[in-house]
């Protein structure tokens, strides 16, 4: 009977031992995971700001483009070839005045 308790107790104290060094293990998986979750975040948040930025860079270009398009239109119109004629050439209507200031 003394030899059942011995035995008894050596087990007990095992499997205390056995308790605690695998609620450390736990607590240390905890940890470094809580840690790493911190660090993702922060690194999402880096890349939500990175985003907006690259959205709003997008919407500017698309509205430059837009720009060129119409400014394309534009130039195939005679409005426009009248007015480079006028402004860089120095042509005129026949029969049209052209009056010069003096400055």
């Amino acid at each position: 009977m003394v030899k059942r308790k011995i035995v008894f107790r050596r087990k007990k104290k095992e499997n205390r031992l056995s308790m605690v060094m695998v609620t450390m293990a736990v607590l240390m998986l905890l940890i470094v995971i809580s840690f790493k979750s911190v660090e993702l975040k922060r690194e999402q948040a880096v890349y939500d700001e990175k985003i907006g930025v690259l959205n709003s860079q997008i919407e500017e270009e698309q509205l430059r483009a837009a720009e060129i398009e119409e400014y394309g239109k534009y130039t195939q119109t005679m409005k426009y070839v009248e007015e480079v004629a006028k402004d860089k050439l120095g042509l005129v209507y026949e029969g049209e005045i052209i009056f010069k200031s003096e400055d």
